[in-house]
């Protein structure tokens, strides 16, 4: 098992069951985790693992600079973060592409922005900051009755591949080895391949920066490819 002993992950969005199975892998591989979510009630059972929990609206940017604040007011530097904020809305064809639906659609994307950017300084001055999130193998194949929720994915993968550049670029500019990387994992259904995400995740940090900064790495049934 990958050891992560003296890591600090930050889960963005820990109460899905996906963020359960991560915080179980990242706290027996030895990391530290702050589990975040919108409900109290919801984060009781990461809480219960060992987790550190905030309470804390990610789509509210201000609400993230707080946390990044209070984190970085009692000693705690990130080191990883892994965004599950996410969700599905779709069907009906192009014309079943609401605007409601879009909007809630989009919040993970909101999310996602604002958290790359109040912990983007602990990730770069990390030994190895691992930011990855999980996005969806319709970017590849997008259906008219899923263009809303497959245009935010895009949208978060090109914001992720934009960071991943500017990791680059600034270890480039400081005469610096990469130390950190950002990493996309696409899933056609997350059911079923919770832990499988939560593993590979995990096993980021076996690899280089320079092997994993940028990669798109999709994660079926039968294995990670």
């Amino acid at each position: 098992m990958t050891d992560l002993s003296g890591r600090t992950v930050l889960i963005a969005g820990a109460t899905s069951t996906v963020g359960l199975a991560a915080t179980r892998t990242l706290l027996a591989a030895g990391a530290r985790v702050v589990a975040t979510g919108r409900d109290a009630g919801r984060l009781a059972p990461l809480a219960a693992l060992g987790a550190r929990t905030e309470v804390v609206d990610l789509a509210d940017e201000a609400a993230v600079a707080r946390l990044a604040e209070r984190l970085g007011g009692d000693g705690t530097a990130i080191d990883g973060v892994l965004h599950l904020v996410g969700g599905w809305r779709g069907g009906g064809g192009l014309a079943g592409q609401t605007e409601e639906d879009y909007r809630v659609l989009e919040t993970s994307f909101s999310a996602l922005r604002h958290v790359s950017r109040a912990f983007d300084e602990d990730l770069r001055r990390s030994p190895a900051g691992r930011l990855a999130i999980v996005s969806s193998t319709t970017v590849a194949r997008p259906l008219a009755g899923g263009a809303n929720y497959a245009a935010v994915k895009a949208a978060s993968e090109a914001w992720v591949l934009a960071v991943a550049q500017g990791y680059t670029k600034t270890a480039r500019d400081a005469g610096a080895p990469l130390r950190a990387a950002g990493v996309i994992f696409r899933v056609a259904s997350l059911a079923g391949l919770e832990d499988a995400v939560a593993r590979a995740y995990a096993e980021l940090w076996d690899a280089t920066a320079e092997d994993a900064n940028g990669s798109v790495i999709e994660i079926h049934g039968d294995g990670v490819r």
